[in-house]
Parts: C-alpha cells; sequence; structure tokens
C-alpha cells in the first residue's frame, strides 16, 4: 500500500516537473531572445507542437490524479465525523448531584475490584503522589454506576471536601450526550461559583476551556470525590477533570476511553456463586428453599447481570407461590416470545420482558409513558403529567416500580430509569400509538409551564407582564412552593429536565411549546444564568416563532435575547436583537412590547454612552407606558431617562425624572425599583455636593438590597457610598466600601462593576500618595471598560490616568490622557467630567510652572461647572485660579478666588481641602 503511493507521488511529481520545463520551454519558444541547447532547441523551434506537448501533459496528470484518488475512500475535507457533544440547538444542563446517590442493596460482593481502588487511592494518598483517574468500564447492566457509588460511600471520609455525581447521559436512549461546556456550568454552580461569574461566550471553544480553567482552580487544593457517570467519549470527559491531585475521579462507562494516567477497573458479569447469592438476598427467601440448580440456571439465563438478577428476585418475592423453577420456564419463555434484542443486552431485555408483563395493567401503562420522559430524573409531578393520572396515583405507581426494581430512588424523592431500562420502556412505548410519544411530551410541556407559572410568581417584579397560561394549564398539579427561595430552588433543580423537554418538544415541531417555556424560564436565566444557555434558549424560541410566522413570539424572544445580551455586555448584538424586537412589535400593533423594547434599547444605549439615542428611546417609552397606563413601564423608562440626564450633566432634570421613579415604585411597592432610583438619586446628589442626602439615599438603597439578597446591587450601593466618602475626607470608609464591593463584583462575575470598584480604588491609591500602585489599577480599569465598550469608563480612567501621570513626571503621557479623556466627554455631553479634565490638566500645568496655560484651564472648568452647578468642580476650579495668581500676581490677587474656594469646600463638608488653602491663605497674613 504504501510502495504503490510512493509510486504514486513519485509519478505525480516527476510530472510536474516536466510540465513546468514545458512552460518555461514554450515561454522561451515564444521569444527570439534566446536559444536552448540540443533536442530542446528543436522545441524551441516547434512552438505550437510545444504547446500541445504541455497540453497532453496536463491532461495525462489529471487523468493520473483522478483514477488515484478512486483507489481511496473519498472523506469530504468539510466534514468530521459527527461527535456527541457537537450538537447544536437549543441549550441542554447536567444533572449534578450535591452528594452520592443512595447505596443500593443490590450491591453484591465485588471484593477484587475495590481492594484495587482502595489500594491504588490509598497508595496515591500516603505517597503524595496526585490521584489518577479511576474509569470503570464494562457492558450494559453490568452494575458500573453501582459500583462506582458504593465505593464513593466507601471512601467519602477520605474526601471531606465534598462529594458530586454527574451524569453526562453518554448513552441514555432519547438523549444527546451533555456537552462538556454545559456540564461545567452545572459543577460550577454545583460548588457555589455564582452563576453570574460563570464565563459566557459565542465561542463555544472558548467558553470550554474558562470554564475548565475555573473548574480546575475551584478544585486546586481541595479533596473531594467526582463521579462522572455514563460518559460516551474521553472528549467529553477531559475538560472536567480536576487540575489538582487531590481529589478523586470515578469514571463509567460502556467504552474503554483513553484517559492519561488512569487506572482502569473492568466491572465484569459476576460470578456464578456472587449472582445466587444476591438473587437469594433479594428474593427474600431463605437458601435452602430454593433449588439451587433453578437458581443456577436463572442467573446464566439472564448473564450474570446485576440489573437482570436484581428484577428476577424481585419477580419471585412479588410471588410467593412461585417456585424457582416456575420463574426459570417464564424467563425462558420470555426469552422465545422476544426472539431478537428489544434493548440492550439479549440477556436482560428477557427480564425486562418478564417483569413488566408481571405488572398490573394500568402499571404497565404508566412504565410506558415513563419512557417518552426527555428529562433525566423526576418526581410524582411529573410522573403524573406522564400519566395522565393524579399526583397520589404517581406516588404509588413510582413506589410500585421501584419495588418492582424497575426504576431507582435519588435523594429528594426523585426517580430515573437505567438507561437499559429507560431504552426497553421507550421500546415498549414505540409499539403503540405513533401519537402517543407526541401527546407524552405535551403534557409534560404543559404541566412545567404550570409549575414555571408558580415560581416565577415569586421571583419577577410586582406588575411585570406575565405571558398568558394556556387553557388547559389550571387543572395541572404543581409543587408547592412558599417563598422566593423554595422558587429558585425548584428552578435550579429542574433546570436540566426542562432544557431537555425544550429540545425534544422542539424536535417534535411543538413550536407553541417551545416559545411559551423559553419565556417562563425567561425570568430565572435572567437571573441565575448562565447567560449563554439562555442565548441559546431564546434564539430557539426565535426560530420557532419564525417557522410559525407568530411575529408577537418572534419579538419577545428577541427582546429577551437582547435583555441576556446586555447582561454579558455584547452591546452591539443586544442592540440588534432590540431593535428588531421593537419593529416586530411595532407590526403586530403591540404597543406594551416596544415600549419595553425601546426601554432596554435605551439602557443599552447609555451604557454605550450614546446619550441622544438613549433619552429618544427612553421618552418614547414614556410616552407609550403614559398612554397604557402601564405604572410600572412609566417607572422603569423615567428611572432610566433619569440615568441618561445624570449621565449628560443635567442634574435637576434627572432629580426630576428620578423623584417621579421613586414615587411610582413605592406606590407600586416594587422594593427593587425604589432602591435603584434611590441610588441614583444618591449619586445626583454626590454630584450637586449634597453629600449628607448623597449618603442616607446609598445607604437607603442598601438596605433594600439586602433585604432583597440582591449583592450584585448592594455591590452599585457600595461603590456610590465609596465615592461619597472618599469626597468628604473618609479615606478609610471609601476603601472599606470600595474593596468590598470589589469582593462582590469579583465573586458573582459583574465585570462593569468590578471596573468601577478598580478604578475608584486607583483614585483612592493616588489622593493617599501611592501613585504607582494608582497607574497599575487605573490601567487595568481602563483595560476592562475598553473590552466592554464603555466609553464613560474609559474617559473616568484616562482623566484619572492623567493626574496620576502627572504626579510622577510623566507629562507627556498624561497630557496626552487628558486629551483623550476630553474628546470622549464632550462627544457624550458629559460636563462634569470635562470640567474634572480641565481641573486635573491645570493642576498639572500649575505644578509643571506653566501658570498662563494653568490659569485658562481652570477658567473653562470654572465656567461649566457654574453652568451645571457642579460645586465640587467649581471650588476646585477656584483654588486653581488662586493659586496661579499666586505665583504670577502675588498673594493680593489670589485671595478673592481662593476664599471663595474655601468657602464652597465648606458648604460642601470638604475640609481637607478647605484647610489646606486656608494654610495658604495664613501664610501670607502671618
Amino acid at each position: 500500500m504504501r510502495l504503490r503511493r510512493g509510486i504514486a507521488i513519485a509519478v505525480v511529481a516527476a510530472g510536474g516537473a516536466v510540465t513546468t520545463m514545458l512552460v518555461g520551454l514554450v515561454t522561451n519558444a515564444v521569444s527570439d531572445q534566446s536559444q536552448w541547447p540540443g533536442w530542446l532547441g528543436w522545441l524551441q523551434r516547434h512552438a505550437w507542437f510545444s504547446f500541445a506537448i504541455l497540453g497532453a501533459a496536463m491532461v495525462g496528470l489529471t487523468v493520473l490524479l483522478a483514477a488515484l484518488s478512486e483507489t481511496r475512500t473519498p472523506v469530504p475535507p468539510a466534514q468530521s465525523p459527527p461527535r456527541p457533544d457537537d450538537e447544536s440547538g437549543p441549550p441542554g444542563a447536567a444533572l449534578v448531584l450535591r452528594s452520592l446517590p443512595r447505596d443500593t442493596a443490590a450491591f453484591t460482593d465485588r471484593s477484587a475490584e475495590l481492594e484495587a481502588l482502595v489500594r491504588s487511592v490509598r497508595a496515591s494518598q500516603e505517597s503524595g503522589e496526585a490521584l489518577p483517574v479511576h474509569v470503570i468500564d464494562g457492558m450494559p447492566g453490568v452494575g458500573k454506576t453501582t459500583f462506582a457509588v458504593h465505593a464513593g460511600h466507601m471512601l467519602s471520609e477520605r474526601f471531606p471536601d465534598g462529594q458530586l455525581f454527574v451524569n453526562l447521559n453518554g448513552h441514555t436512549a432519547g438523549r444527546s450526550p451533555v456537552q462538556a461546556t454545559e456540564a461545567l456550568a452545572s459543577l460550577l454552580a454545583a460548588t457555589g461559583v455564582p452563576t453570574q461569574q460563570i464565563p459566557v461566550g459565542d465561542d463555544v471553544g472558548a467558553v470550554t476551556e474558562a470554564r475548565a480553567a475555573m473548574w480546575r482552580s475551584r478544585l486546586a487544593g481541595k479533596n473531594a470525590l467526582l463521579i462522572l457517570d455514563n460518559v460516551a467519549s474521553y472528549r467529553q470527559l477531559e475538560p472536567l477533570l480536576p487540575g489538582g491531585g487531590g481529589s478523586l475521579v470515578l469514571v463509567t462507562s460502556r467504552k474503554r476511553l483513553a484517559a492519561y494516567e488512569e487506572v482502569v477497573l473492568p466491572v465484569e458479569a459476576l460470578p456464578p456463586d456472587h449472582a445466587v447469592d444476591l438473587f437469594v438476598r433479594l428474593s427474600g427467601r431463605p437458601a435452602d428453599a430454593l433449588d439451587r440448580g433453578a437458581l443456577e440456571e436463572l442467573v446464566e439465563l439472564c448473564g450474570y447481570l446485576p440489573l437482570g438478577v436484581s428484577l428476577l428476585a424481585a419477580r419471585l418475592r412479588h410471588h410467593p407461590s412461585w417456585s424457582a423453577e416456575d420463574l426459570r420456564e417464564r424467563l425462558v419463555a420470555a426469552r422465545d416470545r422476544l426472539g431478537e434484542l428489544r434493548a440492550g443486552e439479549r440477556a436482560v431485555a428477557a427480564t425486562f420482558d418478564l417483569s413488566f408483563r408481571d405488572l398490573e395493567p394500568e402499571l404497565q401503562g404508566f412504565f410506558r409513558f415513563l419512557g417518552f420522559y426527555p428529562g433525566t430524573d423526576f418526581d410524582a409531578y411529573v410522573g403524573a403529567a406522564l400519566g395522565s393520572v393524579s399526583v397520589s396515583v404517581a406516588r404509588r405507581q413510582l413506589d410500585e416500580l421501584y419495588d418492582a426494581h424497575l426504576i431507582d430512588e435519588y435523594p429528594g424523592s426523585r426517580y430515573r430509569l437505567h438507561d437499559l431500562l429507560r431504552d426497553y420502556a421507550r421500546g415498549l412505548a414505540a409499539e403503540g400509538d405513533s401519537m402517543e410519544n407526541t401527546q407524552a411530551v405535551q403534557r409534560v410541556c404543559t404541566y412545567y409551564l404550570a409549575a414555571l407559572a408558580v415560581a416565577n410568581r415569586h421571583i419577577v417584579r410586582g406588575g411585570a407582564v406575565l405571558p398568558p397560561p394556556l387553557d388547559d394549564v389550571a387543572q395541572v398539579e404543581t409543587p408547592p412552593m412558599e417563598s422566593r427561595t423554595a422558587a429558585l430552588g425548584w428552578l435550579e433543580n429542574e433546570r436540566p429536565n426542562v432544557l431537555a423537554c425544550i429540545r425534544r418538544a422542539n424536535s417534535l415541531a411543538l413550536n407553541d411549546l417551545v416559545i411559551r417555556l423559553a419565556a417562563a424560564m425567561a425570568p430565572f436565566l435572567r437571573q441565575a444564568g448562565p447567560w449563554d444557555q439562555a442565548v441559546g434558549l431564546h434564539r430557539t424560541a426565535a426560530e420557532a416563532a419564525r417557522r410559525t410566522g407568530d411575529q408577537r413570539a418572534l419579538a419577545s424572544a428577541l427582546a429577551e435575547l437582547g435583555v441576556v445580551r446586555r447582561f454579558m455586555a455584547a452591546y452591539p448584538e443586544a442592540t440588534e436583537a432590540l431593535n428588531e424586537a421593537a419593529t416586530q412589535y411595532e407590526a403586530v400593533g403591540d404597543r406594551r412590547g416596544k415600549a419595553d423594547a425601546l426601554n432596554q434599547a435605551g439602557i443599552v444605549w447609555y451604557l454605550t454612552a450614546d446619550n441622544d439615542a438613549a433619552a429618544r428611546a427612553q421618552t418614547e417609552a414614556l410616552a407609550l407606558y403614559r398612554g397604557l397606563g402601564d405604572r410600572l413601564g412609566q417607572a422603569n423608562a423615567l428611572a432610566d431617562l433619569g440615568m441618561v440626564r445624570r449621565q449628560t450633566s443635567q442634574f435637576d432634570a434627572a432629580v426630576e425624572a428620578q423623584t417621579e421613579a421613586l414615587s411610582i415604585y413605592r406606590e407600586l411597592n416594587d422594593r427593587y425599583g425604589e432602591a435603584n432610583s434611590l441610588r441614583d438619586l444618591g449619586v445626583v446628589h454626590c454630584l450637586m455636593g449634597e453629600y449628607d442626602l448623597a449618603t442616607r439615599r446609598h445607604r437607603d438603597a442598601f438596605d433594600i438590597y439586602l433585604e432583597l439578597d440582591d449583592r450584585v446591587h448592594q455591590a452599585y450601593a457600595l461603590t456610590e457610598l465609596g465615592v461619597v466618602r472618599r469626597l468628604t475626607g473618609d479615606l478609610v470608609g471609601a476603601r472599606e466600601a470600595h474593596s468590598q464591593a470589589l469582593e462582590h463584583y469579583t465573586e458573582l462575575g459583574g465585570r462593569f462593576g468590578r471596573a468601577n470598584s478598580v478604578r475608584h480604588l486607583g483614585v483612592l491609591e493616588r489622593v493617599s500618595g501611592n501613585t504607582t500602585e494608582a497607574i497599575r489599577l487605573l490601567d487595568e480599569s481602563l483595560t476592562a471598560y475598553h473590552d466592554l465598550g464603555s466609553r464613560g469608563g474609559e474617559a473616568a480612567s484616562l482623566s484619572e490616568l492623567g493626574a496620576a501621570r502627572g504626579i510622577v513626571g510623566e507629562r507627556d503621557d498624561a497630557v496626552e490622557a487628558f486629551q483623550r479623556s476630553l474628546e470622549i466627554l464632550r462627544e457624550l455631553g458629559d460636563r462634569c467630567g470635562e470640567a474634572e479634565v480641565l481641573n486635573h490638566w491645570g493642576t498639572l500645568l500649575r505644578t509643571s510652572d506653566d501658570p498662563a496655560a494653568a490659569h485658562g484651564r481652570f477658567e473653562r472648568a470654572l465656567g461649566l461647572a457654574r453652568d451645571i452647578r457642579c460645586p465640587l468642580e467649581e471650588a476646585r476650579a477656584l483654588e486653581g485660579i488662586g493659586r496661579c495668581h499666586w505665583v504670577v500676581d502675588g498673594p493680593a490677587r489670589a485671595e478673592g478666588p481662593l476664599r471663595d474656594a474655601v468657602t464652597v469646600y465648606r458648604q460642601l463638608g470638604v475640609s481637607a481641602a478647605a484647610d489646606d488653602v486656608e494654610r495658604l491663605l495664613v501664610s501670607h497674613s502671618g
């Protein structure tokens, strides 16, 4: 094979060389500038004949290459073999248990395997070496998961930092294998990482790497136990492996995985004696009451697989009148009846069939419907929806199926089907009406819509408009959720199952259910994330709406997509989605929807400092809300408009809008809105020099955020409180507030808030005299703002960087920073910020022995500050003007502006600056 290929390559290469030479000859033949020697000269003299030879050579090479390519199997270059975790479509999520599943009574003697595992773990821990990955592989039904769970319980004391169990659905019928990036998100959340901090983005590879790095960091130095159950491939497994060597990873898979530094623990079928012992123990009968020969044949007939043995023993226990021989005859008949494999191994397929036929008809139907369930685990409420029975009946039937070993029980009265039993149930279900699958999925999706409606009443802000329920939702039984905490807990537990139902509904073209479920999950995903999961969900809903031509549903999905994109700081994508949403809402005459989309688009434009666009959007949204009589909408638009007015230094207009919003929020008892308006009023009062009032506003807002357990907004309130403390000379209190806010932002993944905290800490370092550290922090904040597209943040960081670089003598860099900051601020219309930069620049020029140029900067700053009523910058400008006069014209000319500066400083409560100026005045009078 290699020889033939080598010859072929040589022929092609030689042909290419000949062709190249002929091209040169033909080219040379056309020219008379040189003569070729020997026989080559003949070709040169016969140019057209040379062209013919060239053409023939090329045709021959083409034919040869075509023939060579036919000897190999063609592989399309743009395609690769499909991989289970490369799927697109609706998002999924992994089911992660924060504790081990219950140890089962069906476990039997696996002493050799257990000893090998314990010996391996002990040797690694005693030697201080990293624990290897332990892969437990074997055929279906052999007891891999049971062995892993039992071993986990045995070893749990060696791993005090926690135990996690993850089902990766590698071989689960009807379910796609869990993607590594989805599993990582669930693992990080299960170990306490706030979902807002989990890396997100559109590049799946980059997100997976970032999450894997965070996961490794999370487990670094920890001694934890992680069971990765039902793994499809090493590619799915590898990103989930901890980086440190102190954690034990047990992997179960039907495949032999090519993991590095692994210990493989193959789990084989039970030895005959062990299989018989397990049967006797589970049958509930004394060994001497059973025919040993019949028992040996029974366990042989089910392949010595624990799953099959458990089912057979349960049959005998449920039929006291049967003998082992009776059971053997029924099993043989079942095998003959099946003929071919129906599910998994034929050895256990017969035991499934025997167990199923032993059920009452009502229970048989219930078990069949469980095969249609798209999720991983379920409770009695889901069972009731699938079986179209009451919850009490479903609970009884689930208990009976568990007692018959046909389902497994998980913590919290939850159940799941073994993969082989799930496959068997799906096979049974497929034998019935072809519409039963669709109808069962519709019922369980309707149940989840009803339960989500209950949960959303606790987590959606008061006055918000929720999507209308389906007509038959009212008759659905839902679990009790008496508080916000209970609702969030239920949502987190059911997240993987709801997403799996959406995937199935999408595959069945149940578009209305996809749209409604996505809308019902939106409030939770807005708060809980991860936001790339929400992006995938809302994209799916938008596609479903486009397929059905439902413009209103399309608009809603796009609006939610835009909101989540804003949370991700993907501002261009957010704007695009929200603009399209507004257009779609207008097309169907939905004024409330259009107002909501405009309000959200205005927030994005505010964050990117496109203040004109933000003001237009909020003004139009406010008019629509007023026309509709929507009080909450009015409050939201007024609050957001107030923020735009504040950002453009229109302080009176900002206070007016925000005060009206605050009044409506209090009227509606909307504590969240009330706190937001209080916080922004505090910012405006701070800019106006009303520091006592600003402090009260921020403290009131913080108290409400504390009551709401909203740590993100607690951090925002702390940030603003820190600014007031710094301006009033309380540098210790300011550092405490900013450091606490930074801690919250870092933990919660708030990138914009974190940039704010870093910048304010940089300012603190500058005023405290730690200029080198100030420059480092301000550079970090500048980079963060640039990455986020926050031009206002960039301008503020550049202003402070200029001041800090001026202190260390980097005058040219300082001037460049001031110029760049002013360009941005003038584009944004932020005159207060502009005045601050001019005062910084004036200080640099004054201390650089250029008082005349400094005086000009201070005069411009003074005019701006007085025009917009920004007293702090007015006082700074007056002080700068006075100090310039002191140097150029003498103390007499300086005294007037300096005393005016002291007056303003005293009115503001900025004692340190006032004392400093007064000492200068006293030095002259003395």
